[in-house]
């Protein structure tokens, strides 16, 4: 077959993208368990398998791996009842077991991938500081030049992660991440049904404060409006309903 046949030439690899979603955890300031938020797998994974990539699912240490119940559109809650995306990824067993079998975040071989997306949910603020293997295979991204982006809680991981010369990533770069005023919403929902008292607060910290405090600067586009930037290869996302607004930046830099 020549090397000038069409049906070659025209193939091109799809891109790669590796998600990583946050293990279980316990919050220390609530004591209740705490996840990843559906969404932000669900909607960065449609939008991107409907842009032709590929996409595979990671968490810090691999295995099962479960999800903030309020996102769960059967929640009683019915908070996400309205996301028929996370409904249709709960529905196909191929991608559910995806979520049941996480690979370890040290196993992403960055060569293969053109981004990673760190998704978010509550377990990120009470885990990622001994993320150390996430940490730095975000920095490698980052320094190979290819997409390092993170979403909503998951930009926690800029609050940690350091360029291989010691500096930190997030210091000069314009991001965004879970506001301070959605933190206060969150904070005052949980204080009003009497589930938490107003001397305590769902998260140890916050992105904003935090990344503002190591030099970044800190954008955002209103309470819960979708909402995703880009400093260089460095991608961000404001919240749980941004995951679309992330991917289709991804998608936007790289291409189909």
């Amino acid at each position: 077959m020549s090397l000038r046949d069409p049906n070659l030439s025209n193939k091109r690899e799809p891109k790669r993208v590796a998600i990583v979603i946050s293990n279980p955890a316990t919050s220390t300031t609530t004591g209740w368990p705490v996840g990843f938020w559906w969404s932000e797998l669900t909607h960065p994974y449609y939008a991107f398998r409907e842009a032709g990539y590929d996409v595979e699912v990671f968490s810090q240490v691999g295995g099962a791996c479960v999800a903030d119940a309020m996102s769960d559109p059967r929640d009683a809650s019915g908070y996400s009842a309205s996301d028929l995306i996370s409904m249709g990824f709960l529905s196909t067993p191929s991608l559910a077991a995806l979520v049941a079998h996480t690979k370890p975040a040290s196993e992403i071989d960055v060569a293969r991938f053109d981004a990673i997306v760190v998704a978010g949910g509550q377990a990120p603020m009470f885990t990622f500081e001994r993320a150390t293997e996430l940490q730095a295979k975000f920095v490698e991204f980052y320094e190979a030049g290819k997409l390092a982006c993170a979403l909503c809680h998951g930009v926690a991981v800029l609050r940690y992660a350091r360029l291989s010369n010691g500096e930190l990533l997030v210091t000069g770069k314009t991001v965004t991440g879970f506001a301070n005023v959605e933190e206060d919403f969150a904070d005052n929902a949980v204080w009003s049904m009497g589930a938490l008292p107003r001397d305590k607060h769902l998260m140890p910290w916050r992105i904003e404060d935090e990344l503002r405090a190591l030099g970044a600067n800190f954008v955002q586009a209103g309470m819960w409006r979708g909402f995703a930037i880009r400093d260089g290869n460095l991608i961000t996302g404001q919240q749980n309903f941004s995951g679309t607004e992330t991917a289709d930046l991804v998608i936007e830099t790289l291409g189909r």
